[in-house]
């Protein structure tokens, strides 16, 4: 038996950053205009790589297209690669500028704590410019680009990997009521977070306060739990260094202080970090910052007792 192998042209990167447009957008119409293309070249774009691949990837309805299973399959890696390859492109572009810094960090990490604090750095380090990519969970340095990670030990990561431990995570109650702490919180609405399901429950057997009668309005994640504290919709399960602003300003207020929860956050790197200028002096000014926040929530009453849910 003998089995004949076709070499067949294959398809033009412009094809496949078309398909992925239209993918991305759902709408050949959006996909142009995104591209700065007629909606025509966008579909004979689309149409030549099917014929190419030999398989439709989108169904056609009326004037609404949907990805099929095919489409699915490869707009998954589509996507990464365009991700990867506009990344790439962006800190060779920087490179000409001047030093640059891939950080990888949780999203509610970087909106609620470290892009606010970044002039800082900026001022310190003005020959340094950071590229923040708003990511969490495991992380492949090698196919990222990414130079280091703040994270949360909620995951293993490779023996490889670096790791510099940056804090323990402090967690506390917040909501926008101020009245005198108690006992419980029962009756209280509580807000979970998708990405921190069991917050709540591990609290209460360190706080020893009673939840009883409470209800549970559940949240995809920790940050929108927090906004919905901020607007009186309920009582969060927080993160002391995500919601230090509001705590200042009085959007929020803490009944019961922190807590250690036995997590912390660390800084991983698929090199040691002192082994580079700016690595090194990243973490310096991270550690120093943090150090700085969390001075208030070790001293006993800092935030308990003078304002409750």
């Amino acid at each position: 038996m003998i089995d004949f192998i076709v070499h067949m042209k294959s398809p033009s990167l412009a094809s496949f950053r078309f398909f992925e447009a239209a993918a991305q957008t759902g709408s050949f119409v959006k996909a142009a205009e995104s591209l700065h293309v007629t909606h025509g070249a966008v579909s004979r774009q689309v149409r030549l790589l099917e014929e190419s691949l030999g398989v439709e990837l989108f169904e056609r309805r009326s004037r609404a297209i949907f990805l099929n299973a095919a489409g699915r399959s490869l707009h998954a890696v589509t996507h990464s690669v365009f991700e990867q390859l506009e990344g790439a492109v962006y800190r060779l572009q920087q490179m000409a500028q001047g030093e640059t810094l891939v950080v990888s960090c949780e999203p509610t990490i970087a909106m609620k704590w470290l892009i606010p604090r970044l002039p800082g750095f900026h001022k310190k380090n003005p020959d340094i410019h950071i590229h923040l990519v708003a990511a969490g969970g495991p992380i492949d340095f090698s196919r990222s680009g990414v130079d280091v990670a703040l994270r949360r030990d909620d995951f293993h990561w490779s023996p490889e990997t670096y790791a510099v431990k940056i804090c323990d995570e402090w967690v506390g109650p917040v909501s926008r009521n101020e009245k005198a702490a108690g006992a419980s919180l029962d009756g209280a609405k509580l807000l979970y977070s998708g990405t921190r399901p069991k917050a709540w429950s591990a609290w209460q057997r360190s706080a020893g306060v009673s939840l009883k009668g409470s209800s549970r309005v559940d949240y995809e994640h920790f940050y929108l739990c927090v906004q919905a504290a901020v607007s009186g919709l309920g009582v969060a399960m927080a993160s002391f260094l995500m919601v230090q602003d509001e705590l200042h300003n009085g959007q929020l207020h803490a009944p019961y202080g922190f807590l250690r929860d036995g997590s912390a956050y660390y800084l991983l790197s698929p090199q040691p970090l002192e082994q580079s200028d700016k690595h090194a002096r990243f973490q310096e000014w991270l550690m120093q910052e943090v150090n700085s926040c969390l001075s208030a929530v070790d001293s006993p009453g800092a935030y308990a007792g003078s304002s409750a849910v």
